[in-house]
């Protein structure tokens, strides 16, 4: 009878994918290298658990975008795009399926101050496609707002109403962790890079991750580490508040503590062995920032800012600070931010480095001057380098290294006006949530605004967008718009 019944009965589908996926998962054993044989196994896990939560794709984006560089220089396997934009894609991929299965809706309308100005400027800078002279690096750089906007959306549709963003917080310094640890590894010798040696007498090199180049690396370090020393504090003060009514969370919320302080430790110092100067000054003005943002009254944060600024003079002026460092900083306060006409200028093994990021200043200014209104088109400053140059400086470093600039040349004022748009909107936003009654919530705005004030610092130095990094600007956006959205639904005024 049970045979019978088991012959008649029909196979569940359930039942029949998995027929489908062993004979799928033998072919690919039997056929494909190990390399791939790895990749789809890994694939295959992280889709598995993205049914049950969409950021577990979420969080394997995170972590393994920073690996572009090191992947298509090192890889065997060839891939038809990036490691970042592939996994975006099965980050976007798996949400949907997510949603299919389990007969959620896929769009919601959701709305956050945050999305004005960012659809703004991704509305200016599409005009690009009509005049832009590489219509493929117009629509890269496009496409990198384009998917800011479409990670914080998902961010704001998915967690609004939820504490995941924690676990997302949790994965975003996880990344910085990792890179911060390999970036150590490269400063004690692990790169063998020679060029970046720091002392001719020491085997220290310049940190730099997987990005390939220290700049950037400093930048993603800088960029993340004032979000996990803010984390740490949020935890330690939840766990205080937990201590007398919730000893099991209270500890819960000491290890996660914990945690954040070694990852943030960690990154500190792979910031530091960057040898980065803007990175350097970034994060300085980073610290000074959430300094001001973290008491209560805003004259308390003023006073505190005092003290330090008085307290960081003592130890300068009275040479406790390695003159390493000092002098390093020093440079970068007198050459980063001097902006004159290098075109009768001698060049020398000295002062090369300054001369050639000054010609690409130049360069963009050039361009904004030809191109006032609209510039040259989003993303094309490498394509049109040629024609705006100075004549000692052929070949070009694909940016302005000053992403103001960049911006201005690549879509003029009015581009430049609704980039700054963008960014006072992050501010005013992030200042707004900083006193927001849940502890962690309060401590993540608040390192929030030391990471935009970062990038706003740093973003006169080099340009922040690339090797992947905007996928964590857009899940660092989309977290803003989740811990603002009560404060916003529910009318709560914060002076």
């Amino acid at each position: 009878m049970s045979i019978t019944r088991s012959i008649t009965n029909p196979i569940s589908s359930w039942q029949l994918s998995a027929v489908v996926i062993a004979i799928l998962l033998g072919a690919i054993i039997t056929f494909l290298p190990i390399e791939w044989i790895i990749l789809v196994l890994i694939i295959g896990v992280i889709g598995i658990l993205s049914l049950i939560t969409p950021f577990s794709a979420l969080a394997f984006v995170l972590i393994v975008a920073p690996l572009r560089t090191l992947i298509q220089t090192e890889s065997p396997i060839d891939l038809p795009l990036d490691i970042g934009q592939l996994a975006v894609l099965f980050f976007i991929s798996t949400w949907m399926i997510h949603h299919i299965v389990w007969q959620k809706r896929l769009l919601h309308v959701v709305y956050s101050p945050l999305f004005i100005p960012i659809s703004i400027f991704i509305g200016i800078t599409s005009l690009g496609v009509f005049y832009a002279t590489s219509l493929g690096a117009w629509l890269t750089e496009w496409l990198k707002w384009v998917l800011i906007a479409l990670l914080a959306y998902i961010m704001m549709v998915t967690c609004r109403y939820s504490r995941r963003w924690e676990w997302v917080l949790f994965a975003l310094i996880s990344a910085g962790f990792g890179q911060g640890l390999i970036g150590i590894y490269t400063f004690l010798g692990g790169s063998g890079a020679d060029h970046l040696r720091i002392f001719s007498d020491r085997n220290l090199f310049r940190a730099f991750g997987s990005f390939g180049q220290p700049n950037p690396f400093g930048g993603f370090m800088g960029l993340l580490a004032p979000l996990g020393i803010s984390l740490a504090i949020g935890y330690a003060q939840r766990g205080m508040r937990l201590w007398h009514t919730n000893l099991a969370q209270a500890r819960q919320n000491w290890v996660m503590c914990g945690y954040y302080i070694f990852a943030s430790g960690v990154m500190m110092i792979a910031l530091i062995a960057s040898w980065s100067r803007g990175a350097w000054l970034g994060f300085g003005i980073a610290i000074l920032a959430m300094i001001i943002v973290f008491p209560r009254k805003l004259w308390q944060g003023m006073a505190l800012l005092g003290m330090v600024v008085i307290i960081g003079g003592v130890l300068w002026t009275s040479g406790r600070l390695p003159a390493s460092l000092t002098e390093r900083i020093a440079s970068a306060t007198q050459e980063l931010f001097v902006l004159t006409d290098v075109r009768g200028v001698d060049i020398t093994p000295e002062n090369y480095a300054v001369i050639e990021r000054l010609a690409h200043w130049q360069a963009a200014l050039n361009m904004g001057r030809a191109n006032a209104w609209l510039g040259v088109g989003f993303g094309n400053y490498d394509a049109t380098y040629n024609t705006y140059r100075l004549i000692n400086w052929k070949f070009s470093l694909g940016h302005a290294h000053n992403y103001y600039l960049n911006v201005l040349a690549e879509t003029g004022i009015i581009g430049l006006v609704a980039y700054l748009g963008v960014i006072i909107s992050l501010l005013w936003t992030t200042w707004q949530t900083r006193h927001h009654p849940d502890v962690l919530a309060q401590s993540t705005a608040i390192g929030l605004f030391g990471s935009w004030a970062y990038l706003l610092t740093h973003s006169m130095t080099d340009n922040l967008y690339v090797n992947n990094i905007f996928i964590h600007i857009g899940v660092m956006i989309g977290t803003l718009a989740i811990i603002h959205h009560p404060l916003r639904r529910e009318k709560v005024f914060i002076p």
